[in-house]
């Protein structure tokens, strides 16, 4: 059924039973009132429906234009690999990557959209030194960091792993160290490689060629299963969450994603508007009335979270470490998702990294370059504390993009230590600011656009007194 006879039913069962007693008790004009009302109690549960449906899809349809532009967009500039096969970086982030917003350029990226229909896939990880971070985030279709491989979980020594999707019934291989499931039959795995210093490419790019990719039965030398079936992918499109198509991208995306117990009731109040798992929905066929109806709900959803970011983000109430993790860390708190996905999609959970957010300066102003020149100290002995490495990165206000600049230089972090000026007092201060500083100071320049910016301290494998809040971030002071 679609979304216009869903709307169409509901208004008469709901006109039917306000008619019936309006005949009994009203004149016909009191009848027709009581109608009005009616309509206009549906439109607005129907709104609200609108508004938590947006709230919840928007990660979903967010993530999607990744995956179009990683792995089925092959004639596009962003693609990495087809499905079940690893695209690896050679080079770190610059503003000419657009597929993701707010990326990190301290970690060459290798990327695999993995197809788990028909059977499951085994990453292989090689033999890693000790001194050298690098981790694999596997993500479902509902942006949970669902596990991790690496440093901090399964070490440096390498090894096999398999991701099954939520279909799959076999046994573990004997050579296979762990069997790791995902709640959606597609998911998605970021390899992160640390980049020591400019000279050290090379050595990662002999890292990421030891990264394997085979399906199960290309691992066990065995014939393969029967293919799923063909996927018919939509183009994406740079606007999906702000047309009304957001909800026929949604829809797309969910029927490789099915629904947990815990969503149950969710998902029958979504089916209300026609979203759904299997549902159709055409925003083509839908009345005029119908259309607002939908706007309007996700136009709530976004000032929802633009009130959410004041009130919980800006003002440091929540932190990166509420918004990134698994299922039951997040516990089906969905501005938390769109949150992530809004400002940084794909981000790591606390114990892997957090990413303390800079909008505002030390008086609660946002941050703006073309208005203002900023300064970030560090106590002596107060930098962040990273028992594998920390960075500051600039980002556009705008785009959500790193920022072009003379010096190429899009981030600040600790393997450039040796190369930035300490205080007298052996503190540590970095100019923020669309200007050179000056020759002087130009080594802890982070350059800035001349417009609005926000910046992400990231700091992996945060050490305890930063995961329990202990350690504070200093402010991002404008200068007089």
């Amino acid at each position: 059924m679609s979304i216009k006879h869903l709307l169409v039913a509901a208004l008469l069962q709901v006109f039917a039973l306000s008619g019936c007693q309006a005949v009994k008790n009203s004149p016909a004009t009191e009848q027709a009132a009581d109608e009005g009302a009616a309509s206009a109690v549906n439109e607005a549960e129907l709104r609200s429906i609108a508004g938590d449906a947006y709230t919840y899809g928007y990660p979903v349809v967010e993530a999607y234009k990744t995956l179009y532009a990683q792995a089925v967009d092959q004639g596009g500039p962003n693609f990495k690999a087809p499905f079940n096969q690893i695209g690896n970086t050679a080079n770190v982030f610059t503003p000419k990557d657009t597929a993701i917003i707010t990326p990190n350029s301290d970690t060459p990226y290798s990327f695999v959209w993995m197809d788990l229909r028909a059977e499951p896939l085994v990453l292989t990880l090689p033999p890693i030194e000790n001194k050298r971070y690098y981790s694999v985030q596997l993500i479902d279709l509902y942006t949970h960091n669902f596990a991790y491989l690496g440093t901090r979980t399964t070490g440096d020594k390498g090894g096999n792993y398999m991701i099954a999707g939520p279909d799959w019934n076999g046994e573990k291989p004997a050579s296979v160290k762990a069997v790791i499931r995902s709640e959606s039959s597609i998911a998605y795995a970021i390899y992160r490689t640390q980049l020591l210093n400019a000279k050290d490419l090379r050595h990662v790019r002999a890292i990421q060629k030891g990264y394997k990719v085979r399906t199960l039965s290309a691992f066990l030398g065995k014939p393969a299963p029967a293919a799923a079936s063909p996927i018919d992918w939509p183009k994406s499109a740079a606007n999906a969450a702000d047309s009304l198509a957001f909800f026929r991208y949604l829809n797309f995306m969910l029927q490789f994603a099915p629904t947990v117990p815990s969503e149950h009731d969710v998902m029958v109040r979504f089916a209300k508007i026609g979203v759904g798992r299997g549902l159709p929905f055409d925003e083509r066929s839908l009345s005029p009335a119908m259309r607002k109806v939908l706007e309007d709900g996700m136009a709530d959803g976004k000032a929802q979270f633009v009130e959410f970011k004041k009130t919980q983000l800006d003002t440091r109430k929540l932190t990166s470490g509420d918004l990134f993790g698994t299922r039951e860390h997040l516990n089906n708190h969905y501005m938390y998702r769109y949150a992530a996905a809004a400002l940084g999609i794909f981000g790591n959970s606390a114990e892997e990294a957090l990413y303390p957010g800079y909008f505002l300066d030390a008086a609660g102003q946002p941050l703006n370059a073309a208005a203002a020149r900023y300064t970030l100290h560090f106590d002596k002995d107060k930098l962040p504390p990273a028992n594998a490495f920390w960075s500051l990165t600039m980002y556009d206000g705008k785009s959500k993009l790193l920022v072009a600049n003379p010096l190429n230089r899009y981030l600040i972090n600790s393997s450039m230590l040796g190369q930035l000026k300490r205080d007298r007092d052996g503190g540590l201060t970095l100019y923020v600011q669309k200007d050179s500083p000056g020759k002087d100071k130009v080594s802890n320049w982070l350059p800035a656009p001349d417009g609005p910016f926000y910046a992400f301290l990231r700091v992996y494998l945060p050490k305890q007194e930063m995961l329990s809040g202990q350690w504070r971030q200093p402010p991002m002071v404008a200068a007089e």
